[in-house]
Formats: C-alpha cells, structure tokens, sequence
C-alpha cells in the first residue's frame, strides 16, 4: 500500500509538473496587447485596401483577434511613406503591413531609404492578377483588336490610366508600348478605385487594373474584360456577367500580346519583432486563409490563391526584387 501510494504522489507530482509547463508554455505564447495597426502603402478602393479591409472584417467577425484590427492607408511617395513607417518602428509588433509590388519598385524608381530586407517577411496571402480593360461602349470587342488598334495608331494615341508613376501598371503599359512598338500616353492616378472610375468615365481608353477593383465594373456592365496577364487562364467558372467568367477571359499572350505579369499580395512587420510575435500573425492568417468567406474573396477577386513563409518566401522575394530591377531598367525606371 506505501509503495502504491508513493507511485500515485510521484505520479500526480509529475502531472502537475507537466501541467506547470504547459500553462507556463501557453503564457508565453504572444499576443497583441493593443489594436493592430494595419498599413496599407496605397490609396483607398484598390486591390491592397480591399484586402486589408476585408482581412478586418472577417477577423473581427470570427473574433480571431482579441484586439480590433485598424486598416490606415500611407500611400504618400508611391508607398514609401507606409514602408518607411513600418522601417522606423523597430521591434513594434502591434503593426503591419500589406504590400503590392511597390514593395520593390518605389525603392529601385525614387532611392527611398528603404528594401524589404529592412522588415520581416511574415506570409505571402496571394498572388494578384492584371486585366487589359476597356468601357463597354469601346469598339474593340477583343484583346487583339484593341492591340493591332495601339499598333496601327499614332503615338500617344490611347491613353492608359494607371495607379502612380513607375509602378507596377506603368511597367505593364511600358510592356506593351514595346511589344506594339507605339507610346502611349500614360495617366496615373492614385489608386487602384480611381482607376476603374476615370475608364468608366471614358476619359481613358484602357487599364491594366486587377480584377478586384474592375469587378463591380464589370459585372454591372460598364468595363470590358479582354485578357488576363498571366500564362495560364483563370479557373474561376462562376458567372460575373451574363455571358462570361473569369475563366472565359483568354492570356493576353495568346492574342498576340506578350505580356505576363503577378503581383504580391504579402504582409510584412516592423525589424526586431520576435520569432513569437511572427507566429502569432502566420497563425492568424492560416485561420482566415481556412474559412470559406476567404475562398469567395479569392474567387471575386481571380486571385492566384498561393500562400508562403518562412524562408520560400524569402527567397522568392529576392528573385522577384531582381526580376524587377530587370524590368525597370529596361524600361528607364531606376533612380539615378
């Protein structure tokens, strides 16, 4: 009977030992004492706002956070002002940021202090897509008609509206004015909403916005889809319009035009966060990118749903941070 009776205290001292531990591992697991600033370095109604925004929404609806998520956009610079913020608050785990590609293309065009080796890579959510656009009222009913159209006309003729001056939308159009061997007069206004608006407004010809922030558009039957930057087809089969999906779109290179272009949908945090505060975020993201509103906001959106971390996603940054470097170069983008 002593001997059971030692056992069983041995026993029960271990569990409660063991249970110390757990409780002791569970409370140092990190996380956010106040609101979580979201930066996005771009204006309002483009595809990196409706994602922060919505990322916002569905955390406070599934109450994944126990602290408000607070969208602010610093679009100031071409989003130098956002990554110049997330840069100066080091050690700041109470911020984030979503980045596009002018994660690489505002440093290499202005000289901006700032890379993104000066943050910490956190997740890539996505992959986002470019659209050749035009009203609906335009008479260029196909990709090719449109480009044999830039081809055929005088330079400065069409005018491309963009968002902001050396980025991603003025790489595209830069892209194709070479392909065509034609100028165009390109336009840029501040974010990806305006764009839409001024083509819908006819006082554009064309835009290359993503399909997020056409969508509206187009299903309302006022923009014209004509072809997707990328090598393969969309797989989204679900109508938009009446007539089409996203699937229905043909690449722009199979109608002549030899364009391929994605974008990154990514989140970043401030220099000197800890490997703990990192997960919190990756595990956060790794529940919304799990719940079914985030597989229809990818299926509305035609985004390629593809997800990094850790060190892929490092290393896919360095390569993309070159493959743009060779991009502005060639078409004279690179601060001097």
């Amino acid at each position: 009977m002593t001997t059971t009776r030692h056992t069983l205290t041995r026993l029960r001292a271990g569990l409660l030992a063991v249970a110390g531990v757990c409780a002791s591992l569970a409370a140092s697991a990190w996380e956010p004492s106040k609101p979580i600033e979201f930066v996005v370095p771009a204006g309002t109604g483009g595809g990196a706002d409706q994602m922060a925004r919505f990322v916002q929404g569905v955390a406070a609806k599934n109450k994944l956070t126990a602290q408000p998520i607070i969208v602010v956009n610093k679009s100031g610079g071409a989003g130098a002002e956002g990554f110049l913020d997330i840069k100066g608050d080091k050690g700041n785990p109470h911020k984030i940021i979503i980045t596009l590609s002018n994660l690489f293309t505002t440093p290499l065009a202005t000289g901006v202090p700032f890379n993104w080796r000066d943050l910490t890579p956190v997740q890539m959510l996505a992959l986002d897509q470019f659209v050749l656009w035009v009203n609906e009222e335009s008479p260029y009913k196909t990709a090719k008609a449109y480009y044999d159209a830039i081809k055929a006309g005088t330079p400065n003729q069409f005018k491309m509206g963009g968002t902001g001056s050396k980025q991603e939308d003025q790489i595209i159009t830069v892209m194709l004015e070479k392909a065509a061997g034609k100028k165009m007069t390109y336009i840029p206004f501040k974010g990806g909403g305006d764009v839409a608006v001024q083509l819908v407004g006819k006082h554009i010809d064309s835009t290359v916005n993503n399909p997020i922030e056409a969508e509206s558009h187009w299903r309302a039957g006022k923009l014209r889809a004509l072809c997707v930057m990328d090598k393969d087809r969309l797989t989204y089969k679900e109508k938009v319009t009446a007539t089409q999906s996203w699937s229905d779109l043909p690449t722009c290179s199979s109608a002549g035009i030899p364009v391929e272009y994605l974008m990154l949908r990514g989140i970043f945090m401030a220099p000197g966060v800890t490997p703990d505060q990192v997960k919190y975020y990756t595990d956060l993201f790794a529940k919304i990118r799990a719940l079914p509103e985030w597989k229809e906001f990818m299926a509305k959106g035609a985004f390629k749903d593809s997800a990094l971390s850790g060190q892929p996603f490092v290393d896919w940054l360095g390569q993309n941070e070159q493959m743009h470097r060779v991009l502005m170069k060639e078409a004279g983008f690179l601060a001097q």
